[in-house]
């Protein structure tokens, strides 16, 4: 199949900006929502033949820790290292003879039969924001540890929200729970970032997104503040106005985004069984993991969702260095949040027939050195990339297994060494995109989506 060379699609001929409805997503700029949907309907045009159809198609739900997880304490434990190695964890069985993971994780442990893990990724970017580049764009020697933060090279959840055309009218492409912490659309541009929903979903008065209107039409339509009321006005307000029908058909998408249900819905969780939300923890990262099913389920394809710290604690990040605080004592907290949260996930998933559809990733950026430090007899561990761990599940792709392996100490693969690139790659695939399809940068000169890396046959 020959690559295709796709130029970026300038939408031409639209109406001026009407005063009556102008809208922004929350993070995305000043951008007018029916701008958004022009500029997303000029990318599925030129995407058109990449990806899969409307309303079908493969969806992501990325776990992202941010700060990186040591490999140490949750996937790959290491029991016959030098003590200056191992930490304090023991592994446990899981249902699938011979693969074991951290003790803090005994569901997960449970269902391994329900996701594989890679043991083997590597690089060796030092930085939380130059590996996230690394391992979100495969491209490697970009300097971006300083504002603000944006890559050369689109990341791969604005290439698939460029490329692929979105699942169902009505809903965000791309949903980023609460925050993203990196992203770029490098010389797509900037039009295919997420829509960021801030509120927590664990909160009793939360019922829809925080979608946010300019301040003329907002003092028009509700006096009260409350976006919910705000449908509601601005529903009665068009229905006894005729100046929707001079709206162009992108303005009228925006439209009915904002007063519709679908979007609505799929943010509400008051309809879900009670028993359910307690499985995911009646937490802010519980409730937004069962958030992102419910988003995938109606037609959302990309879900992101940060888990940096557990709420009311003092960690920040999964970054844990020994002079911040005590490794042990910090993973005792998370990590039976995190255990908590993704295995009522992957059940989830699974439970409701969307496994073949529905990929659900855990990783960060790195991982943290398998030596351990100490400051003032307090252990940590320190920025490493080489040998790091992931989970992975669903995306009809094969479970129970672990690929590759570590050496003895955890600081190096010895089995199926695998680069980002490798990963994103089967991602690409995974999504129905080819990896390595080339595209023009502003200098007209070809860029692949991909430096290189294939898919892991493992998987794919």
């Amino acid at each position: 199949m020959p690559r295709p060379i796709l130029s970026p699609t300038r939408c031409e001929g639209t109406l001026p900006r009407r005063s009556f409805l102008r809208a922004s997503l929350t993070g995305l700029s000043t951008l007018g929502l029916a701008d958004l949907l022009r500029l997303e309907a000029a990318a599925a045009g030129a995407g058109a033949g990449m990806g899969t159809g409307p309303q079908s198609g493969p969806s992501i739900i990325l776990i992202w820790l941010w700060g990186g997880p040591s490999h140490m304490e949750t996937f790959d434990l290491k029991p016959d290292a030098p003590a200056e190695y191992r930490g304090e964890f023991n592994p446990i069985e899981t249902n699938v003879p011979g693969i074991v993971i951290s003790e803090h994780l005994p569901r997960l442990a449970k269902i391994a039969d329900k996701y594989a893990l890679i043991r083997s990724l590597s690089h060796d970017s030092p930085g939380h924001m130059n590996s996230t580049h690394t391992v979100m764009t495969g491209y490697t020697g970009e300097i971006v540890e300083t504002p603000p933060y944006k890559p050369k090279q689109p990341d791969i959840f604005q290439a698939a929200h460029k490329l692929l055309p979105s699942r169902l009218p009505g809903l965000p492409q791309w949903v980023a729970l609460p925050r993203v912490r990196y992203t770029g659309g490098g010389h797509f541009g900037e039009s295919f970032g997420p829509f960021v929903v801030t509120a927590d979903p664990n909160d009793p008065q939360f019922q829809v997104p925080a979608l946010s209107l300019d301040e003329g039409p907002r003092s028009r339509l509700s006096g009260r503040g409350r976006l919910l009321d705000d449908f509601e006005r601005m529903r009665r307000t068009v229905e006894q106005t005729e100046q929707v029908e001079s709206l162009d058909s992108f303005q009228q998408q925006a439209l009915t985004l904002l007063t519709g249900t679908t979007a609505r819905d799929a943010f509400d969780l008051s309809g879900e069984d009670p028993r359910i939300r307690d499985r995911y923890g009646r937490d802010e990262i519980g409730q937004r993991c069962l958030l992102a099913r419910r988003l995938v389920e109606s037609g959302v394809r990309l879900v992101t969702v940060d888990f940096p710290c557990v709420p009311g604690q003092k960690a920040f990040s999964w970054d844990d260095h020994a002079s911040v605080w005590n490794i042990f004592e910090q993973m005792k907290i998370r990590l039976p949040v995190l255990d908590r949260a993704v295995s009522a996930l992957i059940e989830d998933v699974h439970a409701r027939g969307m496994e073949r559809d529905t990929l659900v990733v855990v990783m960060g950026e790195m991982s943290h050195t398998p030596k351990l430090s100490n400051h003032q007899g307090q252990p940590g561990r320190e920025h490493w990339g080489k040998s790091m761990s992931l989970l992975l599940s669903g995306g009809g792709m094969p479970m129970g297994q672990v690929i590759g392996a570590t050496n003895r100490r955890g600081d190096e693969p010895v089995d199926r060494f695998l680069r980002p690139s490798d990963l994103l790659a089967t991602w690409y695939t995974y999504l129905g995109l080819d990896p390595h399809a080339i595209f023009p940068d502003q200098t007209n000169r070809p860029i692949p989506l991909l430096p290189h890396g294939e898919p892991i046959r493992e998987l794919v």
